[in-house]
């Protein structure tokens, strides 16, 4: 038996989905533990790409049981949409996509109050889909899971209830779907969900004890974390490691791999404190080499050089036990690589990350400099494939970071993968 959590270890969109895609093939079980449909996995094969938003980047494999756990948010429209394209595309999921009975349901409402809260003075940036007043409702105690939407009784007592929650939010003339649509549309949501909604504790428990291959796949990232990541500006649910046991209904003693997914660089969407964030020409080029758009809303995402500070504090907060490397290939051209390994922070050198969010907003970047390859690296497949300043640069990553690298990506295709053997664990990095 093997428990295997992936989680993004910088702001969310370091290529998760090709990687659990990749890992899926030897899984038995992947399970989807966190977020809802503002996250946007996207895997390519072949000349075909699959951008997928609350299903499993295992579905892709064919022989893969796929589970929503009970800590993702689910928009039932969004995931119809999804199925219904992966079959048109040729996927099957029939027999292998289940969702747990406890996650809860984005309603319509949520997403008129998350526009009412992000027309405020201090937006966070989110994507507008609602999962923040879902999770807000589910913390709150009158959220509707998936096992409440299937009984008709407690399905329309809690659409009425967040109705008159909505109007008294946003006001009696809110631009709200009428009641009447809302409840014929969740009646038949009920009807799809009714015959995959399963208990995804038991079923992953069952999987643990018959010796099966499970993969716990997240969403966003480390510093969009609910708890650990750069307040306010965050998701509304646990993107950690630890999330992934509560999000599934697991003990964390099942659980035998963290794998971390970064990339060469970093990159954030929406409003937050990102220290490392290029402006201009450069900042330009890699977004556009990049293509760092949202898989999920298209905004343009911020550039910045690798973090190193944020890094390690994913590698302690998650228990990391690899690092991934993503996206090496984007700076393929440029003469000069730079890496941010401490803050200067009102004449202060820091090299932990703070959790004032006026001290990261006050944080000016301290960046290590590496000669550029200028080489392509897109057909390397073996660590000695990779140009000597790239394996330089990687190496010295490693060691700040303090966390074994065992595989990079160097494009978007499946095999565009250098697999690293594993050698001794760097030393951690003292803190000063």
């Amino acid at each position: 038996m093997s428990c295997r959590v992936v989680v993004g270890a910088q702001w969310g969109d370091e290529g998760k989905g090709k990687i659990v895609d990749l890992l899926s093939q030897d899984a038995d079980v992947v399970a989807r533990y966190q977020g809802g449909p503002n996250a946007g996995h996207t895997v390519c094969f072949g000349d075909r790409t699959f951008v997928l938003h609350l299903i499993p980047s295992g579905i892709l494999r064919p022989r893969t049981l796929c589970y929503i756990g009970n800590g993702v948010v689910i928009d039932a429209a969004a995931l119809r949409e999804e199925r219904d394209s992966l079959v048109k595309q040729g996927i099957s999921v029939e027999g292998r996509l289940f969702v747990s009975g406890s996650a809860h349901v984005i309603l319509p409402d949520h997403r008129v109050q998350e526009r009412q809260s992000e027309g405020g003075e201090a937006p966070i940036g989110t994507t507008g889909r609602g999962i923040g007043p879902a999770y807000t409702d589910k913390a709150g105690r009158v959220g509707l899971r998936v096992a409440d939407l299937l009984d008709a009784e407690i399905r329309v007592e809690r659409i009425r209830r967040l109705r008159e929650r909505t109007l008294l939010l946003v006001g009696q003339n809110a631009p709200v779907e009428p009641l009447d649509q809302v409840l014929a549309r969740c009646e038949a949501d009920a009807e799809m969900l009714r015959p995959i909604t399963v208990n995804v504790s038991r079923e992953i428990a069952a999987a643990v004890a018959g010796g099966k291959r499970i993969l716990l796949e997240g969403a966003q990232g480390t510093h969009l974390d609910l708890d650990h990541g750069t307040y306010p500006y965050i998701t509304s649910s646990s993107c950690v490691a630890g999330g992934a046991c509560t999000g599934v209904g697991i003990g964390p003693t099942h659980v035998t791999d963290v794998i971390g997914v970064a990339k060469a660089y970093a990159t954030r969407v929406g409003n937050g404190p990102f220290p490392s964030e290029l402006k201009g020409e450069l900042a330009a080029k890699i977004r556009e080499e990049g293509n760092e758009y949202g898989a999920t809303t298209g905004r343009p995402r911020r550039c910045g050089w690798f973090d190193v500070v944020a890094i390690r504090h994913a590698v302690r907060v998650n228990g990391l036990t690899q690092l991934v490397i993503t996206k090496l290939d984007i700076l393929d051209a440029l003469p000069e690589v730079q890496a941010v390994t401490a803050y200067n922070i009102r004449g202060a050198r820091v090299t932990e990350l703070p959790e004032s969010l006026a001290e990261l907003n006050a944080a000016e970047p301290v960046c290590e400099r590496f000669q550029g390859w200028q080489a392509p690296t897109s057909r390397a497949r073996q660590w000695d494939d990779l140009p000597r300043e790239a394996r330089r640069y990687l190496d010295r990553l490693e060691e700040l970071a303090g966390v074994s690298i065992r595989l990079v990506s160097v494009g978007s295709g499946r095999d565009e993968n250098v697999q690293r053997q594993p050698h001794s664990r760097p030393a951690q990095v003292a803190s000063r």
